[in-house]
C-alpha cells in the first residue's frame, strides 16, 4: 500500500486505544462481537490490514479489514466456503502470502478431510485459490495454526503418528519446507501443545497447552531461548492472561508492542510487557 510509510499511529490497529498490562478485548463488537466465536488474527507489519477467524453459521470463516486514509473498512469475508472451513490466518514474512488451516479436500471438491495447512498468494489487489503446504508440514492427522521466524522457519502444531498434539518446526530452504522436526521436552509433553506463536526472531515462543496444574480448559504457556539455543522449561502465563476457560491463538504485533489472542470467544490484546515480566521466572 503506497500510504502506508505515512500512515498516522493514531489510526492503526482499527484506531482503538492501546492496552495497558491488563488485557482488554480487542476492538468489542467491531472485531469482537458477542454471540461470535473469534479465533485467530494477524495484523501486517504496519497494522494496516487485519485478518482474523471467526465461527459463523456454525463453520469458519477469514475475514479481513483495512485502513484505507484515515477509516478502517467494515470487516469482509475473504475465504469461506459452504463445506470447508478456514481459520487461523497467518501472513508470511514478507506479506505475501496468507497462511491458514482447512479441511478442504485436496481435490477442492471431495468430502472434508482432516485439517491441514494451507496458503493463498497475493495476486494484485485478490488472492490465489489455496494451495496445500505440503507433505514436509501436513500429514493424515491434523496440523493446527502456524507462524514464523523472519527466517521463514514455520512453527505449528500437530498429532501425527501420536493420540496428542506437539509442537514443531519446519525450515524453508529455497522456497520448500523441509521436513518437520519436533521440538524437545521443555515445550513437548504427553499432554496437549498447539497453537505456537514464534517471536520472529525466535527470542520465545508461546503457546496453548492442557496441563494439570493449568487454570481452565486450555492456558496460554510460555518458554524463552537460551544464549545455548536450548529453550527454558516452559510456564503458565498465570492469572493476568490465563482465566477458568480457554485461552488460545496467541500472536504479537510486528512492533513487539503488542500480544492478541482468544480468551472466553473473544480476541483480547495487552502490552507485551507482561511477557518481559516473566522472563527469567
Amino acid at each position: 500500500m503506497a500510504y502506508a510509510q505515512q500512515v498516522n499511529p493514531a489510526f492503526t490497529y482499527l484506531g482503538q486505544k492501546p492496552p495497558t498490562v491488563q488485557p482488554k478485548i480487542f476492538a468489542p463488537e467491531i472485531i469482537s462481537k458477542k454471540g461470535e466465536y473469534e479465533f485467530g488474527s494477524v495484523f501486517n507489519k504496519d497494522a494496516t490490514q487485519f485478518f482474523y477467524g471467526v465461527q459463523l453459521g456454525g463453520r469458519t470463516v477469514i475475514c479481513y479489514s483495512e485502513l484505507k486514509g484515515n477509516t478502517w473498512t467494515t470487516p469482509i469475508t475473504i475465504l469461506s466456503n459452504p463445506k470447508y472451513g478456514f481459520n487461523d490466518p497467518f501472513l508470511s514474512p514478507d506479506e505475501q502470502r496468507l497462511y491458514f488451516i482447512s479441511q478442504k479436500a485436496l481435490d477442492g471438491s471431495g468430502a472434508k478431510e482432516d485439517h491441514d495447512i494451507w496458503y493463498v498468494e497475493r495476486q494484485g489487489n485478490s488472492w490465489s485459490e489455496p494451495i496445500n503446504a505440503g507433505p514436509n508440514i501436513n500429514s493424515p492427522s491434523e496440523e493446527y495454526y502456524i507462524s514464523f521466524t523472519k527466517e521463514g522457519t514455520m512453527y505449528f502444531s500437530s498429532n501425527k503418528n501420536q493420540n496428542h498434539f506437539d509442537i514443531y518446526t519446519s525450515e524453508s530452504k529455497n522456497g520448500e519446507f523441509q521436513e518437520a522436526i519436533k521440538l524437545g521436552p521443555s515445550i513437548n509433553t504427553t499432554s496437549y501443545e498447539a497453537d505456537v506463536f514464534v517471536d520472529p526472531n525466535e527470542k520465545y515462543v508461546i503457546f496453548c497447552a492442557t496441563r494439570s496444574e493449568g487454570l481452565g480448559r486450555g492456558d496460554l504457556y510460555i518458554s524463552f531461548k537460551n544464549p545455548d539455543g536450548s529453550w527454558t522449561k516452559s510456564i503458565n502465563m498465570g492469572t493476568t492472561i490465563n482465566t477458568e476457560g480457554h485461552e488460545l491463538c496467541p500472536f504479537v504485533s510486528k512492533d513487539g508492542k503488542y500480544f492478541f489472542y482468544t480468551s472466553n470467544q473473544d480476541i483480547y490484546w495487552v502490552s507485551t510487557e507482561v511477557i518481559e515480566e516473566l522472563r527469567g521466572k
